[in-house]
């Protein structure tokens, strides 16, 4: 499969002049220490315009040598001297030439490459996943979207840790190393064509705040948060998610559920994941479900339904004609493997 790498805003941990100077400083030491033998052993050496070998004399020979393969008209004569040049300049020169493409490539064509990458990976996001926050809730999510079969070159990442952000990067996603909070990460991900947005920055205040600057951006954008305190889940919805899970709240149910009967909270583990017998599915009703009772669909056990913002259980009268625009939660078996 293949890896897309979205990389904006992604620094390194060594600033780029240091690196750009201990490049400097070993080219340096490498001509200095070919400028330092040849002074040593210049009786090795033969100048063919006035047969003297000066200090500059060798500069000039050891930097031509280093650069190209020499004019000839200052030349080693000994064995001594042409072993030296073989053997030390020869891959001294190579390298250099290395550190000074390697340099040109990193500070200059890599650049220049990233960002045409970023821009053509930019244009072609669409009906994509941002995760916001890759903790914990983040990597589970990334992960249980890997299992229900989206590709993980559909699911973008944003954290402001540069460890997550790897993490997420070898799990296969697009990344995006930045502050949600901001307009500029946002867009960025292009979040007025994503899907769904899924918010797990780890705090309330930030995820609340997550969810109002994807909000303001696409105000129809699917929003499911992570909040930790139930104090929070009004401010949430209030925010504009659609989604507010409490972690907290949901294992204090599969706990409540384990005391009335030893598999209650076993069938509700099961509802949630992807590797259970059953599966939780939502979908909108079909033309030819119109009219029909929740009961009479086909493709699972219909639990409840949605129309025009109010939830309608499964035996309530409501839910006894379907109609155009209502969407249908069910349960259906799994697929085996």
């Amino acid at each position: 499969m293949t890896r897309t790498l979205l990389r904006l805003h992604r620094k390194s941990r060594t600033p780029a002049w240091r690196s750009l100077m201990w490049r400097v400083l070993l080219a340096v030491a490498l001509f200095a220490l070919a400028i330092g033998v040849h002074w040593f052993d210049r009786e090795g050496l033969r100048d063919n315009v006035d047969g003297a070998i000066s200090f500059l004399d060798v500069i000039y020979f050891t930097s031509i040598t280093v650069t190209t393969v020499g004019f000839g008209d200052i030349v080693p004569v000994t064995d001594r001297a042409r072993m030296f040049d073989t053997f030390i300049v020869t891959p001294i020169r190579i390298f250099i030439w290395l550190i000074f493409l390697g340099t040109a490539y990193d500070f200059l064509f890599k650049n220049l490459w990233e960002r045409w990458r970023m821009s053509r990976i930019q244009a072609t996001l669409d009906g994509h996943v941002v995760i916001a926050g890759f903790g914990l809730a983040g990597a589970a999510a990334l992960g249980e979207l890997r299992q229900r079969g989206r590709d993980a070159a559909s699911i973008v990442v944003v954290d402001p840790d540069a460890t997550a952000i790897e993490a997420a990067r070898d799990a296969g996603a697009a990344v995006l190393q930045g502050d949600a909070t901001r307009n500029a990460t946002l867009e960025a991900v292009r979040i007025d064509r994503a899907a769904s947005l899924i918010v797990a920055s780890g705090r309330d205040d930030t995820s609340i705040l997550i969810v109002l600057t994807a909000h303001g951006l696409a105000p129809r954008l699917p929003v499911s948060v992570v909040v930790r305190s139930a104090d929070n889940e009004p401010l949430a919805r209030q925010a504009g998610a659609t989604t507010v899970i409490n972690p907290a709240s949901f294992a204090g149910l599969l706990l409540a559920g384990s005391t009335v009967g030893p598999h209650v909270a076993d069938y509700l583990a099961d509802l949630a994941a992807t590797d259970g017998l059953v599966a939780l599915h939502e979908r909108r009703v079909t033309p030819g479900e119109v009219g029909k009772p929740l009961a009479a669909i086909a493709t699972g056990q219909g639990v409840r339904l949605y129309r025009g913002g109010r939830c309608i259980s499964a035996w309530e009268p409501d839910a006894g004609k379907l109609v155009e625009g209502d969407v249908i939660v069910e349960i259906v078996p799994q697929p085996p493997g």
